[in-house]
């Protein structure tokens, strides 16, 4: 299971939520959520920079495929923190609480296009380690709408984690 910084989740609702989830169950999955929606962030953050920066023969490409990227991951950002909310928990929203919450690191300087692809890689690979630890809380609260949710972002994840680990290979 990969350690994940531990959000607090703070309730947020005043009529009590039924829902067939126990209250500590719905904070303990918030709290995973909330640092999925952080890496989730903080890769959008890496791969939208990466977009305006990237030099280089392989330019076009990869400027339209991080651009692909980045805009799939503002979308992802929006139902992970709605299912944060379904869940009656309120979702981080700063830089501060995402620095906090992410196991991504910015980004200090202009990686060539090549480091740019390594980096994406492993960003992409963190968000899926950080979905995939959630499950076991998931798992155990018959929390099926988190489950789909997670199912899904790992397989995008994966996904373009395979195909920008294909540009890298010679």
């Amino acid at each position: 299971m990969a350690k994940t910084k531990k959000a607090a989740a703070t309730a947020v609702s005043t009529m009590p939520i039924n829902i067939g989830i126990e209250e500590k169950d719905r904070q303990a999955i918030a709290a995973g959520l909330a640092n999925l929606l952080a890496d989730t962030y903080t890769l959008y953050l890496k791969t939208h920079n990466f977009h305006w920066n990237v030099t280089g023969p392989m330019f076009q490409t990869l400027h339209l495929m991080f651009e692909q990227q980045y805009n799939e991951l503002a979308l992802a950002v929006d139902l992970i923190a709605e299912r944060i909310r379904a869940l009656g928990v309120a979702a981080p929203g700063t830089y501060k609480a995402f620095a906090k919450l992410s196991s991504i690191k910015e980004e200090e300087g202009v990686p060539s296009a090549e480091e740019m692809i390594a980096k994406l890689v492993e960003g992409q690979e963190a968000v899926v380690r950080t979905a995939r630890s959630i499950f076991p809380v998931v798992d155990q609260a018959n929390d099926e709408p988190t489950a789909d949710l997670l199912t899904q972002r790992m397989q995008v994840h994966e996904k373009t984690a395979w195909m920008l680990r294909s540009l890298l290979d010679k």
